[in-house]
Parts: C-alpha cells; sequence; structure tokens
C-alpha cells in the first residue's frame, strides 16, 4: 500500500514527538510505501539515515520548512502564537498532498503528529476531495489537568491551566474542523483511555486505544535476581523539573515511609533546588540521591540497578521513559492515568487513582511498604515485564496499523 503521512515533527534518534514519528515511520516502512511530509529542521539527519536503512527505499520524504522564529514557537511548549503559523503549514501540506495524490496511487492519508487533537490539519478534507481513506492519530485528547495536583504550580500556572481546561472543552465541543476530522475518519487512534472518553463524550466518535509510542523488546532485560536479597529498596525517578512530573509528591512519598532502607534515586533536567529544600525540610535528604540530566545510556544503568521506576507524573501523552523501564525488566509505581496508566498492566507494575496529593502521597507510600516486604511481587514482575514489551512493542503496534490500513481501504469512506 502507498501511504501519505503528515509528520510535522519527524526525526531519527530523537524523543517526544519528533522521535515518536519518526519510529512510526520507519517501521510503517517495512510493510507499505510511505510518502512523508515533514518540517524541514532535521532534513540532514533524516537524508542519513534513510539512506543507510533497508526499508528507506520505502520512505519518500518531502520538505515543508518554517522560519526559524517559527521552530523556537514550536519548542517553548505553551506558546500559542505557535498554532497560527502551524496551521498555515497544515495549508501548505494539504497542498502538497493534493499534488502527490495526483501522481501517486495513495491508499491511505494519515495525520499521525503533532498528537494534541487542536490541530487536525486538512488532510480530512483531501479524503473528502478525493475519497481516499483518511486515519487520524494517535491524539491525544484528554479534556482536562486534575487542578488538585497543582497546588505547587505558580498562581501564574494555575490561572493557566485553569484557562487551559475551559479552552480545551470548548474547543473539544465546538471546533468545526476537530469535528470534520473526526468524523471524516476511516478510524481514529486515541493515544490513551482518557482521550477515548474524551472523544466519545465530546465528539460521539469510537476510537481504538493505539499508545503513540512502543517499545523494542530485542533490549535485554537485567535478571532481578538478586534484588531481592539486599537491604535497601531503590526508588527510580526520571524527569523533567516540572510540577506535572510532580516529583514533590514523590518525595513526599519517601518521607511518608519511614524507612530508612527506601532511597529515591532522581534523574532529570532542570533547578532542583526546590526540591532539596523539600527534602531536607522533610529529614528525607540522606535517602534523596540528585544525579542530574544524564546520557540516555547511563539513565539504562539506573534502571539496571533500581527496583521500582516510581513515575508520579499526572499530565502525559504516553511516557518512553515508562516503556524503556519495562523494556529493562523494572516494575513500575504509577499514577492510573494517561499513557502509562494504559502500558503499566497489573502483572509490570501497580497504578493509583488520582485522587488528592494527599491521598495519593498515602497510597504510594503503602505501596512501598508493602513491596518493601515483599520482594518476591517485585521479582514476578520483573519477570512478567518481558511478556508486556513484546505486546508493546513497536511490531505489534505497526501491524495494527497495517490492519487499520487495510480494512479502511476495503470498506472505503
Amino acid at each position: 500500500m502507498k501511504i501519505f503521512i503528515n509528520a510535522y515533527a519527524c526525526c531519527p534518534n530523537m524523543g517526544s514527538e519528533p522521535g515518536m514519528a519518526w519510529n512510526w515511520c520507519v517501521n510503517l516502512a517495512q510493510y507499505c510505501e510511505l510518502h512523508i511530509v515533514t518540517e524541514g529542521e532535521f532534513r540532514d539527519r533524516i537524508e542519513k539515515v534513510v539512506g543507510e536503512i533497508p526499508q528507506g527505499k520505502n520512505m519518500h520524504f518531502y520538505y515543508n520548512p518554517v522560519p526559524d522564529k517559527v521552530r523556537r514557537m514550536c519548542w517553548n511548549q505553551g506558546d500559542w502564537r505557535f498554532y497560527w503559523y502551524y496551521r498555515k503549514w497544515q495549508k501548505r501540506t494539504a497542498d502538497i498532498a493534493r499534488e502527490i495524490c495526483l501522481k501517486e496511487s495513495i491508499d491511505v492519508l494519515h495525520q499521525l503528529n503533532m498528537i494534541g487533537f487542536r490541530e487536525p490539519g486538512y488532510l480530512w478534507q483531501v479524503s473528502k476531495e478525493t475519497g481516499i481513506p483518511f486515519v487520524w492519530g494517535p491524539i491525544d485528547a484528554k479534556d482536562h489537568f486534575p487542578m488538585s495536583y497543582a497546588q505547587s504550580a505558580s498562581l501564574s500556572m494555575r490561572f493557566f491551566l485553569r484557562l487551559k481546561n475551559e479552552i480545551t472543552q470548548w474547543q473539544l465541543k465546538h471546533n468545526k474542523r476537530v469535528y470534520n476530522a473526526a468524523h471524516q475518519a476511516s478510524y481514529i487512534l486515541a493515544a490513551s483511555s482518557n482521550s477515548q472518553q474524551s472523544l466519545k463524550k465530546y465528539l460521539g466518535v469510537n476510537t481504538i486505544l493505539v499508545n503513540e509510542t512502543g517499545t523494542y523488546p530485542s533490549q535485554q532485560a537485567k535478571d532481578y535476581v538478586g534484588k531481592e536479597e539486599k537491604g535497601n529498596l531503590n526508588l527510580l525517578w526520571v524527569g523533567k523539573m516540572d510540577f506535572r512530573k510532580q516529583l514533590g509528591l514523590a518525595i513526599s512519598s519517601l518521607a511518608e515511609t519511614h524507612n530508612q532502607n527506601i532511597c529515591l534515586h532522581i534523574v532529570g533536567g532542570g533547578d532542583t533546588s526546590d526540591y532539596v529544600q523539600q527534602a531536607n525540610a522533610l529529614n528525607v535528604s540522606e535517602r534523596c540521591f540528585f544525579h542530574g540530566k544524564v546520557t540516555h545510556e547511563r539513565v539504562q544503568e539506573y534502571m539496571h540497578e533500581a527496583d521500582i521506576l516510581f513515575f508520579t507524573s499526572v499530565a502525559e501523552g504516553t511516557p518512553h521513559v515508562v516503556l524503556e523501564a519495562i523494556g529493562n525488566g523494572l516494575p513500575v509505581l504509577c499514577f492510573d492515568t494517561c499513557g502509562h496508566g494504559d502500558s503499566v498492566n497489573d502483572k509490570v507494575g501497580i497504578r493509583v487513582p488520582l485522587t488528592s496529593p494527599q491521598q495519593s502521597i498515602k497510597d504510594f507510600a503503602e505501596i512501598i511498604e508493602y513491596l518493601y516486604h515483599h520482594r518476591e511481587v517485585l521479582k514476578e514482575m520483573s519477570k512478567n515485564c518481558t511478556i508486556r514489551a513484546k505486546e508493546l512493542s513497536w511490531e505489534n503496534k505497526t501491524k495494527q496499523v497495517v490492519a487499520l490500513y487495510q480494512k479502511a481501504v476495503e470498506k472505503g469512506i
């Protein structure tokens, strides 16, 4: 099949949106011929790798670059000015799609990323004009940030989050292009269960749960054998120093355990001064180890040394660090929300519901204490990670999407 893919951000060997789109494309190219439109920032990197991989012959890239100032807006998350330029980019990309559809026998039009629902692009319009099936997603469409967890944010940030919650719900209810794209799509891929619920509630559409990122199970998980005999229980926390990641809640949970043999290893870039001060105030500074920003390879080493990935974020897509932990045989303790709530099942980790920070601290502390005294549970979860990593693999997800392409072609629009 020939697939047209709209992927604004796409780049090999990167994380976040560019890496996510690249991984989809490089895996889909094993089964399909892809015509991919992307922004031009990473052109050199793309063309270097495409020339080195076997499926590169199935990856045809077209570049629709934007000025440097727009790129800076894009990287500065929260800069709403970017959407005005992004919409213009989508219009130009739709024109490119029309030209390619005239030259190539395109079977499916796929709006891949960015994953936010706010800008659905215009491929749905091209689909309506040409009769070519349209697929959208994975898309993130959570309808609100849980404000009870915004206590540690600044007053201006809390105001911003309340405003964003209201705008998000208004857009889901009233944005005409979002509605048109959703109802033109043969299939919509939702990046999380939260997104599925929102899309059903506001747009009345059924979706298929496909988290936007995957694992490579060839990554060798380290055996848990021997960890259950050691004295310390090592929790690993990885992320930016951003209140949405809730590091403060993780430190408070550690303090609630009152167990000197439970330690928290913190990895990530940003200003840690407030968190260091919190650890001192709660008398857990000797159990908190701030490692700062480290290489990807070092993160993998920390995962092999740790007993649990303690992931406290309340606002995500599908964080790759959680999938990496599963790929490394590391059990996960997290909230039952976003993409990590879908990825972590009861066989490889423990999830707690979003309630309030105070209740969550108690919930996490009780679970950590339990796991400290029941290392055999962690050992069993570690073994189960191998199976779960295969279930969440790029290979499995790619085959699922290719099957949807085939169904879309068979049934038409």
